[in-house]
């Protein structure tokens, strides 16, 4: 017995003998990692706190769709974490880095204040480039997919099972479901020794 924990893009790419059903095989190409690049701004201090803002922001404009305060309890500096999504996270991709990273920070710069623009480091992360997971947070079914791939989504094939966000019944796309889904292809392969 096999359990494949890995997300669809990448089980679409291993090679299976006997092939797998075309159900199938037909959802493995049906469901691409999501697009996202996630960035990292680095300071002496988190000084948007002091100016009465939390560091969250969600923006319809501009490159990043979402910011969060992602700096550790007592850490000694503090961080911006910016994440740009699908048709932004591909337009930024598509730029030099130092371009890349003067649109990041001046869309820090309009949220919080002249002192964003002006980072102690800076850091970012393309998960469409990351080799493991080829996209990011998680797979989804393209539009019309999911009626007629669905129902393959935790089916077994033969001996093998799967696992992984993309299969969980609750928590579809988080940590949580892809403890659950193993949990629930363990007992697959219990019952089925």
């Amino acid at each position: 017995r096999v359990v494949l924990a890995v997300p669809p893009v990448l089980a679409g790419r291993v090679r299976y003998s006997p092939a797998l059903p075309p159900l199938r095989a037909g959802l493995l190409q049906r469901m691409p990692a999501g697009t996202a690049l996630k960035t990292h701004a680095v300071y002496t201090a988190p000084f948007w706190r002091a100016a009465g803002l939390s560091g969250v922001s969600q923006s319809a404009e501009g490159v990043l769709t979402e910011t969060v305060d992602n700096t550790p309890p007592d850490a000694p500096r503090a961080v911006l974490t910016g994440f740009a999504y699908g048709a932004e996270a591909v337009l930024l991709r598509r730029q030099a880095p130092a371009t890349r990273r003067r649109a990041v920070l001046d869309h820090l710069t309009a949220l919080f204040g002249e002192e964003a623009g002006a980072p102690d480091d800076f850091v970012e992360f393309d998960w469409l480039a990351e080799e493991w997971t080829r996209g990011c947070f998680s797979g989804h079914l393209v539009p019309g997919a999911w009626t007629t791939f669905g129902p393959s989504l935790r089916e077994p094939v033969g001996p093998l099972h799967w696992a992984g966000t993309e299969t969980a019944v609750r928590w579809n796309g988080y940590f949580e479901g892809a403890v659950e889904s193993g949990y629930r292809a363990a007992e697959e392969v219990r019952r089925s020794l």
